[in-house]
């Protein structure tokens, strides 16, 4: 060894197992080793034994405990010469005085070349590796110590080298520095040498060698990797500049927070980063047998200056079983086992700027047994410092796509709105269906169901349709803009509501036992947007119009083998469409295009209208210079062919005659 510290490793198990250290245990007389002697200790000397026990090996550990720097003056505890320590130690492994295994140390550590006096002027003269090379022996990475399989090193000892002295490093970095390289003359390391090489090959000295400044370059440096884990300052420091939309909010260990996610495949990962400013709310299918518990709550966050705040965490009991278990099996009840588990993770973020402010959680438990089907929901919401409710104030004075579209009722004290859509849980019902908001620029399509009997009054159902699809939009006006004012009625557009019967539409009540037209089972939710200009080169979009209206079906009883006086389903939904306008239609196809259909280049393989598409300004793999000069050459090759072709070539001739 060369080094203060060794490890190797005891193979089988180690209970009952005594290790000892013993120093210099070759006889000086005979050279020979001393018979073993398991009476000896953990500490021999200046070393030090530490075992470190496991499954089926232990981790042996030989550690030097004294000083190895040189000496100074009025210094004791040193090292007087460059070669400190020179010892032989062996390793005892015994059990009931019975040696199972030992090891030989032959120790040879040289003094620390740290130094800690007054520096001296004379500098290191480094030649210069155009000319010379820097590195005679690239192997040699120990000062003062002899590197294995490093031949050219001079601090290895001839009888260290007959150790590896049959498996040295070869090529450059063993010391070869100038080898002959392929373009040589005299080289005949080409294995099937070309019969043009001697009219090609390079006459010239070792001495002048491409390998001169191969492994150092004045000018340039090594690229440093970055690693994975990303590095903040500490604390007292306090050099962290904040949070940007989508970095990973990290915490007071410098791992990324994470919160259960649905990947793209649609599973549910336990590790996923939470993304600054993006909202999230998912849903992950668990059981007990496979139920893990998450990041725990008393993790701190940095709060993007450098200082860590606590989560203010809530625990509540959840009361309706029926939202979150989805799916139950018939077990016998003295084979269940029940837990408890999270049922729901609900986190609010409140920041300013870059940084976040404080952290909310509401947390709901229950208890989850053997062969049901646990529904966890999990919500990351993050809302403006300044904002005094759920409505959020956006930063950008246009809608970002996923952010809430704001609403407001002009017709209450309270103008405070809402524009939702449903999100069922459960077995889907409208009863138990709760809400989620409107996302500007996401298309969606939702929807319930009702319970309705065979002697449905049909007038009443109509009504009861309408009335829950109304609950889902309990607003009058939705805000132009992310950040549209209450008190300024110039900030948000009237919504447009197509009312499913007219005065002038006649109803049919329904005449037949179970039949019900003209039922409003579909609400439809168009909303006009526009890019009205841009901040800083990001687009700002702004709704224009926002249109309500209802499509009606044929409600009818289904019946099964019999039509008793029993319960049948009706479905209704709930769809959102946002239309951008001014609409861009299709470029209109020409006469031409429609009657040559064999020169469309969309239809056919070949595409001569685009023969010359290279010289064009439309081509854009080269610059257009070089295409032009490529295209000229070319044709003057093709006019040159033709010119000496027949039957110009005789003609040619005759006139220069």
């Amino acid at each position: 060894m060369s080094g203060p510290r060794v490890h190797s490793f005891f193979l089988g198990n180690s209970s009952g197992v005594n290790f000892s250290i013993i120093l210099s245990p070759i006889d000086e007389e005979t050279g020979k080793l001393q018979p073993a002697n398991c009476s000896g200790s953990e500490r021999a000397g200046d070393w030090n034994l530490n075992i470190t026990p496991g499954m089926n090996a232990s981790k042996v550990t030989i550690s030097l405990t004294r000083n190895l720097q040189m000496c100074l003056p009025n210094v004791t505890d040193c090292c007087t010469t460059p070669l400190c320590v020179v010892e032989t130690l062996q390793v005892l492994a015994c059990r009931d005085s019975v040696v199972l295994a030992h090891l030989l140390i032959q120790a040879e550590i040289y003094a620390n070349s740290s130094f800690t006096g007054n520096v001296s002027e004379n500098a290191t003269i480094i030649p210069n590796q155009v000319f010379q090379p820097l590195g005679p022996c690239p192997c040699d990475l120990t000062a003062g110590a002899c590197d294995i399989r490093c031949c050219c090193d001079l601090e290895c000892t001839p009888d260290l080298k007959q150790l590896f002295n049959e498996s040295c490093f070869s090529g450059v970095f063993g010391g070869d520095v100038n080898p002959p390289f392929d373009q040589l003359c005299s080289s005949q390391s080409m294995e099937y040498t070309p019969e043009w090489f001697p009219f090609l090959c390079v006459q010239s000295s070792l001495n002048n060698t491409p390998f001169l400044g191969y492994f150092y370059h004045g000018s340039t440096s090594a690229p440093k990797v970055p690693s994975f884990k990303i590095t903040l300052p500490t604390s007292p420091g306090k050099l962290f500049t904040g949070y940007r939309q989508g970095d990973p909010i990290m915490t007071e260990e410098n791992e990324y927070f994470t919160i259960p996610q649905q990947s793209m495949a649609g599973q549910c990962v336990g590790n996923a980063p939470v993304a600054y400013l993006q909202n999230f709310d998912v849903k992950c299918l668990t059981n007990r047998a496979s139920y893990k518990e998450g990041l725990p709550h008393d993790v701190r966050i940095n709060s993007g200056t450098g200082d860590f705040i606590q989560q203010n965490v809530i625990y509540k009991t959840v009361t309706d079983m029926g939202k979150f278990i989805t799916e139950s099996e018939n077990l016998h009840t003295a084979e269940v086992l029940c837990q408890n588990v999270t049922f729901a993770e609900h986190y609010t973020f409140i920041w300013k700027d870059k940084n976040i402010e404080r952290i909310n959680v509401t947390v709901f438990l229950g208890s989850l047994c053997d062969g049901e089907i646990l529904t966890q929901r999990f919500t990351v919401k993050f809302l403006a410092f300044k904002s005094t409710n759920a409505a959020e104030l956006f930063e950008n004075p246009g809608y970002q796509v996923g952010k809430p579209v704001r609403a407001a009722n002009m017709n209450a004290s309270d103008t405070f709105g809402s524009l939702n859509i449903w999100q069922p849980a459960g077995r889907g019902m409208c009863t138990s269906a709760t809400y989620t908001p409107v996302l500007f620029g996401v298309d969606s399509l939702s929807g319930c169901i009702l319970e309705v009997g065979i002697n449905e009054d049909c007038s009443l159902l109509r009504g009861n349709v309408t009335e829950t699809l109304n609950s889902l939009i309990q607003a009058t006006h939705v805000g132009k803009r992310g950040n549209s004012s209450y008190s300024d009625l110039n900030d948000w557009v009237e919504i447009i509501r197509l009312d499913p019967f007219n005065s002038d539409t006649n109803v049919s009540t329904g005449s037949l036992k179970g039949v019900c037209p003209d039922i409003p089972a579909n609400l439809n939710i168009r909303i006009i947007f526009a890019d009205v200009g841009a901040v800083q080169g990001i687009p700002q979009q702004e709704i224009l119009a926002v249109q309500i209206s209802y499509s009606t079906v044929i409600w009818q009883f289904q019946c099964g083998l019999t039509c008793r006086n029993s319960l049948s389903f009706l479905p209704i939904t709930a769809s959102v469409q946002f239309i951008k306008v001014p609409a861009q239609p299709p470029i209109p196809m020409t006469r031409y295009q429609i009657n040559y259909t064999e020169f469309d280049c969309n239809r056919n393989d070949v595409c001569w209208p685009q023969l010359f598409y290279p010289l064009t300004r439309f081509y854009t793999g080269e610059p257009y210079s070089q295409c032009l000069a490529k295209g000229l050459s070319l044709a003057f090759l093709v006019l040159l062919a033709a010119i000496m072709s027949n039957p110009w070539s005789p003609k040619l001739f005759k006139m220069l005659m």
